[in-house]
């Protein structure tokens, strides 16, 4: 039977933490509040509770969960590298609404879902929040609804559509933004924007400059097209119909035009007092499938 626990109330709070950090390690789903929304989260090294939390969301391992973390130490202890601006955007944005997606750590054993060697990776502005993430370490968090459904700004919410599911509800009052939060992928040369979201994408080019976006997979698009080529029957020169008859030839113009083509801990999160994740899934560079609908925290 599910827990709702009042965090407004100190010694409930307390309470909730603990309640939460002992639903965790039994493998069983938390709701939690952030900056953006409410969340529902699992201990992310447990690849059945992981699987628990997409079942209660109604999706499938091809939409893996992003981690949210408790310091920056332990982001960097789930991702391979950080690319070339990700510490900017950390200085920048954390803890906030910004969700990074990097090369997974390939060391680490977990489970995910199908992240193509990528996690995205968050640290939210919330003092709940922080406070279950230091103590519990890196949670994998997903908006608190059923997919395709808005996410919840409030536990109440949560409780309304996810039910017994969730063995434990932090109540912290209504969620901060409730718009969910912007998602950048840091896999590839060129940061690109994959969701917008709380982090507008003017203050993220104050901090990368250039950021590739879906107008810009539009242009390529038409760059990419092929043109129409010639076919074999339309090549073979047409049969001579006397004896002057010369067999046409192709013009420059009538050749084929070239295509253009556009050319992933072992420390966990630390404990209170050390400085302050992962959709990247890298192993192809791919960003992670993250529908706007579905992600929240």
């Amino acid at each position: 039977m599910s827990r709702r626990f009042d965090c407004a109330e100190p010694v409930e709070r307390a309470k909730g933490i603990a309640e939460a950090i002992s639903a965790l390690r039994r493998g069983e789903l938390v709701v939690l509040p952030t900056d953006t929304v409410y969340g529902v989260g699992c201990d992310a090294f447990t690849p059945a509770a992981v699987t628990t939390l997409l079942d209660a969301k109604g999706r499938g391992r091809e939409m893996p969960p992003p981690v949210l973390v408790g310091s920056v130490r332990a982001a960097t202890a789930l991702v391979e590298d950080l690319g070339t601006y990700g510490q900017d955007l950390i200085d920048e944005f954390w803890p906030g609404a910004l969700t990074i997606v990097c090369r997974a750590n390939r060391n680490l054993a977990w489970d995910l879902g199908e992240t193509k060697g990528t996690v995205a990776v968050r640290m939210p502005l919330h003092e709940v929040a922080l406070e279950l993430l230091k103590e519990a370490g890196p949670l994998a968090v997903s908006s608190a609804n059923l997919s395709g459904e808005p996410a919840a700004r409030t536990a109440e919410e949560a409780e309304e559509r996810l039910g017994d599911a969730v063995s434990v509800y932090l109540d912290a009052g209504p969620a901060g933004q409730g718009e969910a939060s912007t998602i950048i992928d840091l896999t590839g040369p060129v940061p690109r924007l994959l969701r917008a979201g709380a982090v507008s994408e003017q203050k993220l080019r104050s901090v990368v400059g250039v950021i590739l976006t879906d107008d810009d997979d539009e242009e390529d698009d038409d760059l990419d097209a092929t043109p129409p080529t010639l076919r074999k029957e339309d090549d073979a020169a047409p049969e001579p119909r006397g004896e002057d008859a010369a067999a046409p030839t192709l013009r420059k113009e009538d050749a084929p035009a070239p295509t253009l083509r556009k050319e992933d801990a072992a420390a966990l999160t630390p404990r209170e007092g050390d400085d302050a994740a992962p959709e990247s899934r890298g192993e192809d560079a791919a960003a992670p499938a993250l529908r706007k609908e579905d992600e929240g925290g």
